[in-house]
């Protein structure tokens, strides 16, 4: 039969053991996450610039809608556009020509209204 001081040893250096295996996958699994981690930071890094000149881009395209409307007195310009969202970033490019499009359309229309329909 074991001895209490001999369990207690034993129990103790299991003990001991799994600490040190925790801390063998630990540090084996933070280098496995490492690169991962690097690249969702990139990841985010880019969709902000990418977020951030969409921004601009769209700031641009509501100042050229809405000088082309101010030119219409009978129009009043409305207040700007606000991001969406519940909009997909995947699909960005798809919302950005359609506005491209619609901005043309509107360029288009008014252009066909003549000079007499945009005299202030």
């Amino acid at each position: 039969m074991e001895s209490a001081a001999m369990r207690y040893k034993e129990i103790f250096g299991l003990a001991a053991k799994a600490a040190e295996d925790l801390r063998t996958w630990e540090k084996h699994r933070a280098q496995e996450l490492e690169p991962r981690i690097a690249a969702v930071e990139a990841a985010v890094s880019q969709a902000v610039e990418r977020e951030e000149r969409t921004r601009q881009l769209v700031h641009n395209w509501w100042r050229m809608t809405a000088d082309n409307v101010a030119h219409l007195p009978w129009l009043e310009v409305g207040q700007g556009p606000e991001p969406a969202t519940n909009t997909r970033g995947s699909q960005l490019d798809l919302y950005l020509d359609e506005v491209k499009q619609r901005y043309q359309q509107l360029v288009e229309a008014v252009l066909s209204l003549g000079w007499r329909a945009r005299r202030r």
